[in-house]
This record gives C-alpha cells, sequence and structure tokens, in this order.
C-alpha cells in the first residue's frame, strides 16, 4: 500500500518550515509560488514570505502542480538516504579495508574530495579519510589481538613507517599496539585498563534511510540513524561508557542485526533476538527496559510509561531518557507517543516514526493536528 502522509495544519508546517526542521523532512513539501520552486522543509535557502507558501503532501502533488525540484535540498531524493557514491566508497572500503584511498583516485571517480569529506563528517561525525583510517586501524587491531607481528601488521595495514602507525594508534585505542597485544582476551570486562576488545562500527542502508551499528565482541551497543544530529555525542559517549576504541568494522553480529532489521521493516518478523548491552544511570537503564516490554503494535504515553516504572510525576524525565536512546527500533522508542494522540518527538525524524508504527499497524491518529 502507498505510504500516506499525515493531515498537518498550516501553522504546524509553516512553523517547521521557518525552523528549517529536518524531522519533518518527508511529511510535506513547500511550494513558492514566486519562484515555481518546492523544497523540503529543512531546505536551507532564506525563508519564504508565508503568503507565497503553498503545501503538499507529496513531491508527485507539488510536481503536477507545476513546480520544480530545488537543487539545494533536493526533495525528490528520499530523505535519510545516502548519495550511491557513499555506497560505492564504503563497499570499496569493506572490500579492501586495508587500502589507502587518496584524494586523487577520489578526482578520478569525478568526486570532488572536499565534498566527500564534508558529507561524511555532516552525516558519519568523521571525514571519509578519517573512516577509511579507522576501519585500517580496526583491522590491524584484530591482527595484533590474534599474533599477528607488529612489523607485518604496519605496512600490510597501509602504514608507510612504524612511527605514524603507532601515533594513529594510541590515539585511537587509547593504548600502544604492544600494550594491546599483551592485554588479557576479555568481551565487557576490557572496558577497564588496557582494552581487549573494540567497538566496530558499520554503516547500513535500510528503507528508512542509513544508520550506523555499533557491536562488541558480545551485544549490539549502537543502532543510529545517520542522519540524527546527536550522533557525534552518541559515539563520544560510547567511547566514555564502555572505555573501548572505536573501530569501522564488521562482526556476525552486525550481520545478525542486518538480516533482523531488514526482515522486521517489511513486516516479516515481530521481534528481535539480538543481545544488547546499554548502560546508563539506573533511571535510564529502567526507562529503556521499560521500551522493550511494549509490545509490537501498542504505543504508550510518556505519562502511561512514567506509571509503568512506578514514577507517575517523572514523565518528562522518562521523554528525555527515551531521546537519549542509543538503539533505535531494537529498543522501541517510536512507541511512545503523545497524550494528545501526537507522535511527541523522535531523534530519527518524526517521518521515520510514522512509518515505524504503520509498519507494526500501531493506531496513531494522524501525528498531527487535522487540518
Amino acid at each position: 500500500m502507498e505510504y500516506e502522509p499525515p493531515q498537518i495544519a498550516r501553522e504546524d508546517m509553516l512553523r517547521a518550515l521557518t525552523a528549517r526542521d529536518a524531522s519533518y523532512d518527508g511529511l510535506f513539501f513547500a511550494a513558492v509560488t514566486t519562484t515555481g520552486i518546492f523544497c523540503r522543509p529543512s531546505c536551507p535557502a532564506r525563508n519564504p514570505k508565508p503568503e507565497n507558501v503553498e503545501f503538499y503532501r507529496t513531491a508527485r502533488e507539488a510536481l503536477f502542480a507545476g513546480f520544480r525540484p530545488c537543487r539545494r535540498c533536493h526533495p525528490l531524493e528520499e530523505p535519510g538516504r545516502a548519495p550511491e557514491w557513499v555506497s560505492r566508497l564504503i563497499a570499496r572500503v569493506e572490500a579492501h579495508p586495508t587500502e589507502r584511498i587518496r584524494d586523487s583516485e577520489l578526482r578520478t571517480e569525478d568526486l570532488d574530495p572536499a565534498a566527500v569529506r564534508r558529507y561524511f563528517q555532516k552525516t558519519f561525525g568523521m571525514t571519509f579519510q578519517a573512516y577509511s583510517r579507522s576501519r585500517r586501524l580496526g583491522s590491524a587491531f584484530q591482527a595484533i589481538r590474534t599474533g599477528a607481528g607488529i612489523d607485518d601488521v604496519v605496512f600490510r595495514h597501509g602504514w608507510e613507517s612504524h612511527s605514524g602507525f603507532r601515533e594513529a594508534f594510541g590515539k585511537a585505542a587509547g593504548a600502544p599496539p604492544g600494550r594491546v597485544a599483551s592485554a588479557p582476551s576479555a568481551g565487557p570486562s576490557g572496558r577497564v585498563g588496557a582494552p581487549a576488545d573494540f567497538i566496530r562500527l558499520a554503516w547500513l542502508e535500510t528503507s528508512l534511510g542509513s544508520m550506523v551499528v555499533g557491536a562488541t565482541a558480545d551485544a549490539i551497543c549502537l543502532l543510529e540513524f545517520t542522519d540524527r544530529r546527536m550522533l557525534e555525542a552518541q559515539l563520544e559517549t560510547l567511547k566514555k561508557r564502555f572505555r573501548l576504541p572505536l573501530f569501522a568494522g564488521e562482526s556476525p553480529l552486525i550481520d545478525l542485526v542486518r538480516r533482523q532489521l531488514a526482515e522486521y521493516l517489511v513486516g516479516e518478523r515481530k521481534g528481535f533476538d539480538i543481545p544488547l548491552d546499554y548502560p546508563g544511570s539506573d533511571f535510564q537503564r529502567r526507562v529503556w527496559d521499560g521500551l522493550r516490554r511494549i509490545p509490537y503494535g501498542k504505543t504508550l504515553t510518556y505519562a502511561e510509561l512514567a506509571r509503568e516504572l512506578d514514577a507517575p510525576t517523572a514523565a518528562r524525565a522518562v521523554g528525555r531518557a527515551n531521546g537519549l536512546n542509543r538503539i533505535a527500533i531494537l529498543i522501541p522508542c517510536h512507541r511512545v507517543v503523545a497524550a494528545d494522540g501526537g507522535l511527541g518527538g523522535y531523534g530519527g525524524g518524526l517521518w521515520r516514526k510514522l512509518r515505524l508504527l504503520e509498519t507494526e499497524g500501531a493506531a496513531v491518529v494522524g501525528g498531527f493536528r487535522a487540518l
């Protein structure tokens, strides 16, 4: 069945357009009668006068009304979807993780290194070169932990000198290579002292856009949309909570997330059997545990969840903890809605929250006040 966006009051759409609120992307499109152009709500162009704006539920409606797509915000592209060249670069790094991809090689593929750097920094919280270096460091880390000699690791993983490798490795891992090589093997207990493991980060392409997944040796600790503004802060929180370095990499647990998430998004799966690790304050853990108990296809308001947790006066605190959830979908914070029947908030964007609830068949009262 074709996706039908909800009805949204005009004043709400004008407010979102003025604030360039990306959480509304995909829920409506704004067309400017004086320019003949239509845009996403988050378009960075100068705000038009309200009397010159018409709103459409879909890009198709705007096109048929005679408007052309904006060249700055590209409203015909699926929101949250990474450009094809991003997937191609990541696939190349995964196929050859020890390879160094220089700016000159990007230019041979008609890619502007500066544009690539800006996109990766904005979307993933690191430049493309940092991502590639992280992947090489992760591969080197694993090789050292399994007994490879440092001399072999240095040159097989793209470094030109021992000093350059040791500096990059020590900065990322928080310990020199020799100390890591001698550390005892451990799972989550490796959070203290010399790192005996690391958090592997990988990028997923889903029907709701690009996501980043993080896994320790034992559990998933991160699943977040890459265009979420809090992503960089979430990565910093991971490093502090786990006391483990972050490297780009793959693992069987990440493959499991890919498979089960794909099944869920097409309606073939209602639950996940994936180990999770989500350290936080005692109250945050209670909230996140409570989220996991909300059944598939059901919703609770923030106040109802607070009462479920025997904290009836803590609805706002529940909302804050909900927003700090680092494992989207698997810990279903999208199942918490506003008391007035609206969607409430969602760090990954309200359009994603609506689609997740629709996938589960949850009853949503339009998500917004009707026109």
